[in-house]
């Protein structure tokens, strides 16, 4: 009964590794495409005259991606946000709860730590696809960026004896 367990646990992730592993829609494609390669989204933002489709993978993974279709309804980029150099483009006193939703998704967690005056957004990544990080976004109390603070991402840390 056990074998059976693990090997219906195997097959999942190797179909869902499988359909990651296949090559992103292209741009030009029409939503109902895009939709149909990718599957539902996770959230939709709207971004102007664009709609960001946001594909996360969940409060463990480390990869958000954005679909960016435009108002012609045909896919313009499609790209994997949760990086450093993307956390890089944020800009202090300027953007916004809605701006990092739109640009990065949904967080892992919502925290609030004692020296942060406002809400502190999490979001696991891979820094320079490496090393197991954790973006800390924080906002002051009208929800605008006031620092992004990246460490280790304290669960996936080997502890050390």
């Amino acid at each position: 009964m056990n074998n059976a367990i693990v090997l219906t646990i195997l097959a999942l992730a190797v179909s869902a590794c499988a359909h990651f592993g296949e090559p992103p829609p292209q741009p030009g494609a029409p939503l109902a495409a895009v939709k149909e390669r990718l599957g539902q989204p996770t959230n939709v933002y709207v971004n102007g005259a664009d709609t960001m489709l946001e594909y996360a993978t969940g409060p463990m993974g480390q990869y958000t991606w954005m679909a960016r279709i435009g108002a012609d309804g045909r896919l313009v980029s499609y790209e994997q946000v949760l990086t450093s150099a993307k956390f890089g483009t944020v800009k202090l006193g300027r953007d916004d709860k809605a701006s990092i939703l739109r640009t990065f998704g949904r967080p892992t967690q919502v925290t609030h730590y004692a020296s942060v005056d406002g809400d502190v957004w999490l979001y696991r990544y891979k820094e320079q696809d490496v090393w197991n990080s954790m973006m800390s976004v924080e906002f002051n109390r009208q929800g605008v960026v006031q620092a992004m603070v990246n460490g280790p991402d304290e669960e996936r840390e080997v502890r050390r004896r």
